[in-house]
Parts: C-alpha cells; structure tokens; sequence
C-alpha cells in the first residue's frame, strides 16, 4: 500500500513531464511546419509575375504564369479570350520586346511582335524542337481557350536573362513541321522547320 501511495503521489509530476513533453514535441513540429511553408514560399517568390498577352491593338487578350514545377522543369500556362476560332501557334521567343509596329528589315513592312526574335532554342535545333516550341493552343467558338504543360526543355533563369523572352500567340495552327514525305518527298522546306508555318504574330507578353 505505502508503494501504491507513493506512485499516486508521483502521478502529478509524470503527467506534467509528460505534457511538457508533448508539448515540446509539438513546438518542434510547428516550427519544422513552418519551415517547410517558408521554403515553399520563398520557391514561388522567385518566380515571375503572370505576364499579360496583348494584341496589336494593345488590348490585353490573356496572361501566361510560368512557375517552377519540380527539379529541372516548369509549368507553362495560358489563357486566353477574344482570339479566332481553332489552334494558334503559341510559343516562347527569343527576346522581351513586344512591338506591335515592328519593321522587319528584311522586307520594309511592318511585321507585329518582329522584335520578339525567333524561336527560343537553346540546342540549335529546328522545329518543333526548340526549346520554346509549344503544343498548339486551341482556341473556342467563345474565343477563349487555355492550355497548361510541364517542360524540362528551358529553365526561368534562362528566360529571364539580360533581354528577356516572350510568349507569342500566332495567327494560324502550328503544323510542327511534321509534314510525312508522302505529301512533301523533299520534306519541310525552310519556313515550316523555322517556324512550322504558324502565321503572323497577333499578341505578344514580355517575360521577365
């Protein structure tokens, strides 16, 4: 008995180590929570804010986000409104300039979004291997539409380099240069392997 009234009276002092303890154990789980909610945070805050697409007109006609989606690749979105019906062209280009007077030298006439370079290519490939090709985007009777991949062909860093990059929307669909020889024996001639045939630039968004 004396045995049994001596633990009773340790009974206090065991259960509030014993919530002391739990309750240190909790801090340290909060903090690591914590932790793990500020590296997240800190991974978006270097991402680039949603770039806004606009025609020639200089009507905003949609917004891009381009966010880290895992070790070496990204997650390209897009959405759109008030563009023609069907598939567009849609990819990155090589410098952040949107001019929607644009002169292309080589011609003297004026060629919107001209500024924006060509395709963003890394390996020196041709089309649809750059590294800025795009699937096409589709387009609705509505005319929205919206489109969202994963790619590890580019990094933010190197889309936000000293010139920056764009995002172009074309006027037409983007064939890909996948033309099969039996409809072209000599294969994609030298503006489908540059640009898969994909039309005039109607809007444009600087990424920065």
């Amino acid at each position: 008995m004396p045995k049994a009234r001596t633990f009773d009276r340790m009974r206090p002092a065991l259960s509030r180590t014993h919530l002391a303890l739990c309750l240190a154990l909790a801090a340290g789980v909060a903090t690591i929570g914590a932790g793990a909610v500020a590296d997240a945070t800190a991974s978006r805050q270097g991402d680039p804010r949603p770039v806004v697409i606009r025609d020639t007109r200089g009507v905003a006609v949609g917004r891009l986000s381009i966010l880290r989606e895992g070790f070496g690749t990204a997650r390209v979105s897009v959405s759109v409104k008030g563009l023609t019906p069907g598939f567009h062209g849609f990819h990155i280009h090589t410098t952040g300039v949107c001019d929607p007077k644009a002169v292309d030298p080589a011609t003297g006439q004026v060629s919107p979004f001209f500024t924006a370079g060509g395709h963003f290519d890394l390996a020196g490939g041709t089309h649809a291997g750059h590294a800025g090709d795009l699937p096409p985007l589709l387009v609705g009777k509505d005319g929205s539409g919206a489109v969202s991949v994963v790619t590890d062909r580019f990094g933010l860093r190197e889309l936000t380099d000293a010139d920056g990059s764009a995002v172009v929307v074309h006027a037409l669909p983007d064939n890909l240069a996948n033309i099969p020889t039996r409809y072209a024996p000599s294969g994609p001639d030298e503006a489908t392997l540059r640009t898969g045939d994909a039309g005039g630039r109607t809007a444009c968004g600087v990424i920065k």
